[in-house]
């Protein structure tokens, strides 16, 4: 066994992964906010990060060496998969060859929108998963201009074909502009909903991903999420749903299309 695979002290691991001093993740044990694999940890307690689950305060601890997190902003023709059979643009195209990423969710072909990218595999199970109902906010440009009746209907549930939509939150910001943040993951969700009352999309553009966002990441460009934010979404994740801060301000370029696949 090599000495980065031997198993070492927790707080040891917590500590390179951003959680304080190890004397801050010493207390974090002691107290009792911290479970491998579902147990509660103890001090002493030795892992191997690569194959232990690590919660903190019930949130996932991304903890393994090697992992990277991507906050991309994905322009319009590019494909979100790690490869396509046409050629065309994918997102992994726009990162390095290793370590090997791939894209957590889809949008579609013309989509731009904010993606998470990353190797993580325990995190992008948890923001897919459908019981963690992780929020994602997006600002729509639709046909016409909503009256608040409308804005109400898309609020409280609208019924499509698979079923009624969950309430959603949503809220007039401009004229013939809505900003909608759902936390289901189904198929053209918030194209179907604007259809179902009269409006449907022109441009969409995803702003936030369980209260993760950057409005100054410019279309093909990426960075590295800090350790903070995959804290705030690692409890967002643990919450099941996470309010976010709204952005009046984000612009919708000409290029916003709609989501697919989440």
């Amino acid at each position: 066994m090599t000495d980065e695979q031997a198993p070492e002290r927790l707080q040891k691991v917590l500590a390179r992964a951003g959680y304080g001093s190890r004397r801050v993740c010493e207390d974090l044990i002691e107290d009792g906010r911290v479970t491998i694999d579902g147990v509660v940890a103890t001090l002493g307690d030795k892992i191997d990060a690569q194959r232990a689950r690590i919660e903190v305060d019930g949130a996932l601890a991304p903890v393994a060496p090697g992992l990277v997190h991507y906050l991309f902003n994905k322009p319009g023709g590019v494909v979100t998969t790690a490869s396509d059979p046409q050629g065309r643009t994918t997102v992994v195209s726009f990162f390095p060859e290793t370590p090997r990423i791939f894209p957590v969710g889809r949008l579609d072909l013309h989509t731009e929108g904010l993606l998470i990218v990353t190797n993580d595999g325990a995190l992008a199970h948890d923001l897919m998963h459908p019981s963690k109902g992780v929020d994602k906010e997006y600002l729509v440009q639709v046909t016409g201009d909503p009256s608040p009746a409308t804005v109400r209907r898309l609020r409280e549930g609208v019924d499509l074909e698979d079923g009624r939509t969950a309430p959603a939150k949503v809220s007039r910001v401009a004229e013939g502009v809505l900003r909608i943040t759902i936390h289901e993951g189904r198929n053209r969700q918030v194209r179907r909903m604007c259809d179902q009352v009269g409006h449907p999309v022109l441009r969409l553009v995803r702003t936030r991903i369980g209260g993760i966002g950057d409005a100054s990441l410019k279309p093909g460009e990426y960075r590295t999420l800090s350790v903070k934010e995959l804290q705030k979404l690692a409890s967002a994740i643990a919450a099941g749903t996470q309010g976010s801060p709204h952005s009046d301000t984000l612009p919708i370029g000409p290029n916003d299309a709609e989501e697919v696949n989440e």
